[in-house]
């Protein structure tokens, strides 16, 4: 309600006794939508800070001002040194007006939509400056005919008086109806309006309210009452409100972000445990590649050379029988030596699975806690909300890093130096494309499929041979020579490594490489 006509109606008198006699001194912005204005009387200084923005505006009156050296540019030049001769407000409209000595005058224009700042200069022939110039039909902006605000222009048979007094707002509405308005019979209603409209131009104190989830400034005791401030001090109650009303709005943003943060980490920790939960069931739950490999050693003497497939007995499912793929360029033990090379690494997978399930789980229901937990926080509290936020790791740098450490890349730390690999194909892509810096060192297994690696700069450090070994062993293993006995390795900064037009997930252009030669191991592991 600081902007509202009856508040303005009390604060422009005030503000005529304070400032008359008080010159502008200085008038500048350093935020988008902020129009400052310094005034001085020789020995006291009077501060006015406008937010003009579409989203909303906020007149505040601090009792200091500090103007930064940067991002701080002059307006409206013509106000400089104009001396102020009275405040008033336009009849039931959101204007102020400061007139100055010798004619010119300030119209701020305090709309919920198009808010400005309009400078009259004395001389007719001067143009008109605006705070916000692309709203250029302010220049010609004056005050409504009274007659056409008299509420008895209102029709006398209207159901609803208080359509005659548009200035109430929202506050003097909920007002009313705490007064029984809604179904009082019309007399009533024009009574009780006529009584509204009297408190309103005659307040009996200034309050801070809490009225559907805002904090308010109003002339009416509506709503979660806060604080009561004196009537005859409508300056030192802006002064008052605007501080509260910035810190709720700091807390309320905070506290939304938290929350959100919270909501999204829970459901996030739940949909990728669901995940592992699924791919675990179905590797528990189909024939793996151990016991194929089984299959395949019991019945030798049944398969015949250069077979592609060949129908067995399976003795793990009896009185099934059982069709195995073979592949004829090979014989059935090599097929099984490889069968039980990737049933270890089924095995190893089984066991990543669950435990990343229990974690995941476990994640979603810290989270779910912690959203408890700020529901019991103290309401309005900031600081408390602060304190709590960097305890429990939730501030901005600790979310940061909270989702840096959930890359969907296998992941190795190796003296300070992060190492990246991908999981296939389409994560390569992902990986190369859209997580590595140009100046990050990209390895692969040369001239064979396999996944992209990346060894994370650190700026000012060259990444060590021993950590470069180490990742050109991971790149070797997680490719199709991870059985080889040596296997060379391509390694270049990211920024010579692109992606051509039409090439297929995980196709990549190289240049400017070199080749490494390694045993193809995963070194973390082993350790």
């Amino acid at each position: 309600m600081p902007t509202n006509y009856y508040f303005l109606r009390q604060l422009a008198p005030a503000l005529t006794r304070q400032l008359t006699g008080y010159r502008v001194v200085a008038c500048f912005s350093q935020e988008r939508d902020e129009l400052v204005i310094g005034l001085t009387n020789g020995t006291a200084e009077f501060w006015l800070k406008l937010t003009l923005a579409a989203a909303g505006t906020l007149l505040a009156l601090p009792e200091s001002f500090q103007r930064t050296r940067q991002n701080s540019v002059d307006l409206l030049p013509g106000l400089l040194g104009q001396s102020v001769a009275a405040v008033s407000a336009w009849p039931h409209d959101r204007v102020l007006q400061l007139d100055f000595d010798g004619g010119a005058r300030l119209v701020l224009k305090l709309y919920g939509t198009r808010p400005n700042a309009i400078f009259h200069p004395a001389d007719p022939a001067a143009p008109t400056e605006l705070f916000h110039p692309r709203y250029l039909a302010d220049a010609d902006l004056k005050p409504a005919a009274l007659a056409a605000l008299a509420p008895a222009a209102a029709p006398v048979a209207a159901p609803d008086p208080a359509k005659a007094y548009p200035a109430l707002g929202d506050l003097g509405r909920a007002y009313l109806r705490t007064l029984g308005y809604d179904p009082a019979p019309l007399e009533t209603k024009r009574a009780l309006v006529a009584q509204v409209v009297h408190e309103l131009e005659q307040p009996a104190a200034f309050y801070i309210v809490r009225l559907d989830n805002r904090t308010r400034l109003s002339l009416l005791p509506v709503g979660e009452v806060e604080a009561e401030l004196p009537a005859d001090d409508p300056i030192g109650a802006l002064r008052r409100f605007v501080p509260r009303l910035l810190g709720r709005q700091a807390y309320e943003t905070e506290l939304r972000q938290v929350r959100q943060l919270l909501e999204k980490r829970a459901d996030t920790a739940a949909t990728a445990a669901q995940h592992a939960r699924q791919r675990l069931h179905a590797l528990e739950n189909t024939s793996g590649y151990r016991q194929t490999a089984d299959l395949i050693m019991a019945h030798l003497s049944q398969i015949p050379a250069g077979a592609s497939e060949v129908e067995v007995e399976d003795f793990y499912q009896p009185g099934q029988r059982r069709l195995l793929k073979l592949k004829p360029t090979e014989t059935p033990q090599r097929t099984a030596q490889n069968l039980y090379r990737k049933a270890k690494n089924q095995q190893r997978e089984t066991r990543e699975l669950a435990e990343r399930a229990d974690r995941r789980e476990g994640e979603a229901f810290e989270a779910l806690e912690r959203l408890e937990e700020l529901a019991a926080l103290p309401v309005g509290e900031l600081r408390a909300l602060r304190q709590w936020r960097k305890q429990h790791g939730l501030d901005a740098a600790a979310a940061a890093k909270a989702a840096a450490a959930e890359l969907p890349f296998k992941t190795f730390e190796d003296s300070g130096f992060t190492i990246l690999v991908g999981r296939n194909a389409q994560n390569n892509d992902l990986l190369t494309q859209r997580y590595a810096h140009k100046d990050d060192l990209w390895l692969h297994a040369k001239d064979v499929t396999g996944s992209h690696v990346v060894i994370r700069q650190r700026p000012g450090q060259p990444v060590p041979a021993p950590v470069l070994e180490r990742a050109a062993q991971l790149a070797a293993w997680y490719s199709k020579r991870q059985n080889d006995s040596l296997c060379p390795v391509t390694y270049t900064p990211k920024k010579y490594v692109r992606k051509p037009r039409g090439a297929k997930p995980g196709q990549v252009a190289i240049e400017r490489e070199k080749v490494l030669l390694v045993v193809p191991a995963n070194p973390f592991e082993r350790a």
